[in-house]
């Protein structure tokens, strides 16, 4: 099989498309045929070596997976060749404490997909049964390879974490991207008014059209938060979904009304952030951080997209020959939502 391999992490890293083995599966793994895999920023990471920590050399990366089930293990019971699936981003053991309470996103002895074990970047791939979430088969396959992440991600933190409701104001930063995009499509289902902010204005109609009420242009010298407060009449927005933080994380933390929630999803800006202790207690703001989506979240996702009430997005398609085309992509922000690659 073909398999797209990290070779040297860098800023100009080194990939190699392989010749690899079909892998041999464990009593309780699944052969996946893979049919895309999302091209997450995770893995922009790890490609440049800024994450580094338990990523296995040689690493095979990709863990948004979509594809058919071509063969089973001995002890796998739910799935069945032919199968459509896709993945959550860890391979969770099932029994830990977190894994039976139904946050196995966290598993205490969770592998990661395409960190500590190979992922998607390749034709096959095996994971754990316990990674996968068996699909209609009249699903788009190219559209599920996103469903765990990063659309099931931002389900997870505007439903499950920020608990928005219906006639609240949202804030989503990094709005063009593949987190955001689906963040305000999530919000606004849920009845919510969307601020989205982005730094390209060539997105700007695009995020109107898929739910976006206000599109905020950040700029260097910009604090919109003085934009936001004004169209809410000095109020702020109750949630603010957090996809970039960096320098821009004080604008986002003055947009937030008394007793709002913030959600920290993405760390793209990098490096550290400044809290003042007493602006949190005298907001009485809870600020969060959250990652990953549950298998059960990625059935309520499949759910809301086959009734028409979330509409993936899917910027480009790259053969794995291409991959440092996407890269380079992903890095400008180029994209408006996510990018995928298919062997």
């Amino acid at each position: 099989m073909k398999a797209l391999v990290l070779q040297k992490a860098g800023e100009s890293p080194q990939l190699m498309l392989e010749d690899r083995e079909i892998p041999v599966i464990e009593p309780r793994e699944i052969l996946i045929k893979v049919h895309a895999c999302g091209f997450c920023y995770h893995d922009v990471l790890v490609m440049q070596g800024i994450l580094r920590r338990g990523v296995k050399e040689k690493i095979v990366l990709g863990h948004e997976i979509s594809g058919t089930v071509a063969s089973v293990g001995t002890e796998v019971s739910e799935f069945q060749e032919g199968d459509n699936v896709a993945s959550i981003f860890t391979q969770p053991c099932g029994h830990c404490q977190l894994c039976t309470a139904g946050m196995e996103q966290r598993c205490i002895n969770g592998i990661g997909i395409g960190h500590r074990a190979d992922g998607g970047f390749a034709e096959y791939v095996k994971l754990h049964e316990n990674a996968l979430v068996k699909l209609s088969k009249t699903v788009n396959l190219d559209a599920a390879s996103i469903y765990g992440c990063p659309i099931g991600v931002a389900y997870n933190a505007i439903k499950y974490v920020a608990k928005l409701k219906p006639g609240e104001k949202t804030l989503v930063t990094g709005a063009g991207g593949g987190l955001g995009v689906h963040s305000i499509q999530i919000a606004k289902s849920i009845g919510a008014t969307v601020f989205a902010v982005t730094t390209s204005p060539s997105k700007s109609n695009l995020l109107t059209e898929i739910g976006a009420q206000e599109v905020l242009l950040a700029q260097d010298d910009l604090d919109y938060s003085e934009i936001v407060m004004a169209l809410t009449e000095d109020y702020g927005v109750n949630v603010v979904i957090e996809n970039v933080t960096g320098p821009a994380f004080q604008s986002s933390l003055n947009s937030m009304s008394q007793f709002g929630r913030m959600v920290i999803v993405g760390d793209i800006g990098g490096g550290s952030i400044k809290l003042n202790s007493a602006e949190l207690i005298f907001r009485d703001a809870h600020i969060m951080g959250t990652g990953g989506a549950t298998r059960k979240q990625l059935k309520e996702v499949a759910e809301l997209v086959e009734g028409k009430k979330l509409r993936p997005i899917i910027s480009k398609i790259y053969p794995l020959e291409q991959a440092l085309d996407a890269y380079h992509s992903i890095k400008e922000q180029r994209p408006f939502g996510r990018i995928i690659l298919k062997p």
